[in-house]
């Protein structure tokens, strides 16, 4: 479980066009911010393409990461498949909301009358 995060890194930071194949990403910014980039970038001893790019894809990956995956101690895991297997029983509301007949049936009825 704990070796999930770099391997999903991994797996994330290869996604994308084929090793061959380049693309250009065109962009306006203030001269501010290209001044910026440019010092960062040599600062690292990096092109300004190759800072954005590394930078971009690094933050990229976090964020993938940050909505697909988290980690849970032993305990919170076993808690949270318990509540997984385990489901409370529907509530009124919930039953309610299954026997409702979904907009697009209501329009799709209505439409049918409509045309006769």
């Amino acid at each position: 479980m704990h070796d999930a995060p770099d391997a999903f890194a991994t797996t994330v930071a290869e996604r994308g066009a084929a090793p061959d194949t380049k693309a250009s990403i065109n962009l306006r910014i203030d001269a501010g911010t290209r001044q910026l980039i440019d010092e960062a970038a040599q600062a690292l001893g990096k092109t300004r393409t190759e800072f954005m790019v590394e930078s971009a894809r690094s933050l990229a990956i976090d964020v993938i990461l940050d909505q697909r995956l988290f980690l849970l101690d032993p305990a919170r895991y076993d808690a949270f498949l318990q509540v997984l297997d385990n489901p409370p029983a529907p509530g009124p509301k919930l039953r309610k909301l299954v026997k409702r007949t979904p907009a697009w049936e209501k329009q799709a009825a209505r439409s049918r009358v409509e045309r006769r």
